[in-house]
């Protein structure tokens, strides 16, 4: 389990802020195309727009919630998460920010 400081030193970690990001735009791009119909869609789709014309914001947001959520993994087993365990958990956690 990572300590506080840990997660903290994290914020600065740039391949995984990295990773986020692109996730997070990939993420936009599947919410871009969605169907109208899905739930929450128009607030996603205002996510969406917000990832394409800031991502380093949405990335920096996201990233605080991501190691929020798996705070009681290691350091390691957070950096060395996949690109597709990145974008499963991007893809779940749009709706927290996605208000409107």
């Amino acid at each position: 389990m990572a300590t506080y400081l840990e997660l903290r030193s994290l914020f600065n970690n740039d391949d995984l802020r990295n990773k986020i990001e692109v996730a997070c735009v990939i993420a936009a791009e599947a919410v871009r195309t969605e169907s109208p119909a899905a739930e929450n869609h128009a607030n996603r789709l205002i996510w969406a727009k917000r990832a394409f014309e800031n991502p380093t914001s949405i990335r920096d947001q996201m990233l605080m919630a991501l190691l929020a959520a798996n705070k009681d993994l290691s350091v390691a087993a957070i950096t060395s998460a996949t690109d597709a365990q990145v974008q499963a958990k991007v893809d779940t956690a749009i709706d927290v920010f996605a208000t409107g």
